[in-house]
């Protein structure tokens, strides 16, 4: 088996950063209004800035694949072109279509000029990662002897105010209040657009930082707990998802059957705790030791986790300390499978890792619970 290693990293963010107070001149106005929880909400998730791929009329300036190939392509040097790239391994949660898949779009959107390998990581925040561990366990076999990996979001275009100006409207029919419901409204102001991409090979670049990678786990609750992030489908009493496919076409809109709902009281009671007991198990299984993480990126939705999870992670001997975290949630906002990506390549390049540190990865999901953690070394 190959060593892995990423030799280079890269982030594409469209646009300029948005302030809170421009985020519904770019979104629009709900049923012509303000709105009254996004104070509240934005509040909480500590998020100042954000990007989004849309002008001040609402209007897409990119597509998903547009955003995941400009991150791609600052992977490429005078060392590796695009006609190098063997395997490209993309995940995301806000794909521009069902069919094809989202790497294929990327893929004709870079136009290398022969074939290549693809995979498509579709979910939630691990959909990133598990187009990592793709790319990893290709150039770990030996099946290639580079993967690019690319962590991408555009979820902008699914929060632009047309998108609930219609529940309002059914919620005035049901002589109720006349705001959507806070489980829609709530990731409005929590998501944000951007890309992040590894490229990995089987040796490390001299003269120049390279993250060797030491092992990629992956957790599962959904045997335990039902759905919490969830779209295309509605939930049931019993707690199970009814498929858009099972609606009548009519349906689709009156439910709000495409939109993106959490439900917040699942996240709040299971996301920290969870996101801890899987920490903990990847620990043991590899016979770390805490106190040898350098750096830790944990990948939070909102600054109200953070210090949650510094507590649950050391209520299970999983004590780090505060000046080992590293966030960047404030200034580029929740980008869903890309965050990961754009907080390592961030910390990559800022000339603050040393050889011989480790960088710990923690990345929750709150679809059904499922978590991923990553060690990297520094070399």
């Amino acid at each position: 088996m190959k060593e892995v290693y990423i030799t280079k990293s890269s982030t594409y963010l469209p646009n300029n950063p948005i302030p809170n107070e421009e985020m519904e001149e770019y979104l629009g106005l709900v049923n012509g209004k303000p709105s009254k929880a996004k104070a509240l909400i934005l509040r909480n998730n500590g998020i100042k800035t954000r990007y989004y791929a849309l002008d001040k009329n609402g209007k897409p300036t990119h597509t998903n694949a547009e955003i995941s190939a400009k991150a791609v392509e600052g992977l490429f040097d005078e060392n590796f072109t695009k006609d190098d790239v063997q395997l490209l391994s993309c995940g995301t949660t806000s794909a521009d279509q069902i069919q094809p898949s989202h790497a294929s779009m990327v893929h004709g959107e870079l136009k290398t000029k022969s074939s290549i390998g693809l995979n498509t990581s579709m979910g939630l925040c691990n959909a990133g990662m598990n187009a990592f561990n793709y790319a990893y366990l290709s150039v770990k076999a030996g099946a290639t002897e580079n993967a690019v990996a690319v962590g991408s979001e555009r979820f902008s275009i699914w929060m632009t105010a047309d998108k609930f100006n219609h529940e309002v409207e059914n919620l005035k029919l049901l002589e109720e209040k006349p705001i959507v419901a806070f489980k829609r409204e709530f990731l409005r102001w929590m998501l944000s657009d951007g890309a992040g991409a590894f490229l990995l090979e089987n040796k490390p670049r001299e003269n120049q930082l390279n993250l060797r990678v030491e092992f990629i786990d992956f957790y599962s609750y959904a045997h335990e707990i039902e759905a919490c992030m969830y779209s295309g489908s509605e939930k049931q009493e019993d707690g199970s998802l009814k498929s858009w496919a099972e609606y009548p076409s009519d349906e689709w809109l009156n439910q709000s059957i495409f939109a993106l709902k959490q439900d917040t009281r699942l996240l709040d009671e299971f996301i920290l705790k969870k996101g801890a007991q899987s920490l903990r198990a990847s620990f043991d299984k590899h016979n770390l030791d805490p106190n040898d993480m350098d750096h830790v990126l944990a990948h939070i939705s909102s600054n109200y986790f953070k210090d949650g999870l510094r507590e649950e992670f050391a209520a299970v001997g999983l004590d780090f300390p505060v000046e080992k975290w590293y966030y960047n949630l404030s200034e580029v906002g929740n980008i869903g499978a890309a965050s990961i990506f754009i907080a390592t390549e961030e910390l990559m390049n800022s000339g603050k890792l040393k050889k011989g540190e480790k960088v710990l990865l923690c990345i929750p999901e709150s679809g059904r619970f499922a978590y991923s953690c990553a060690v990297l070394t520094v070399c």
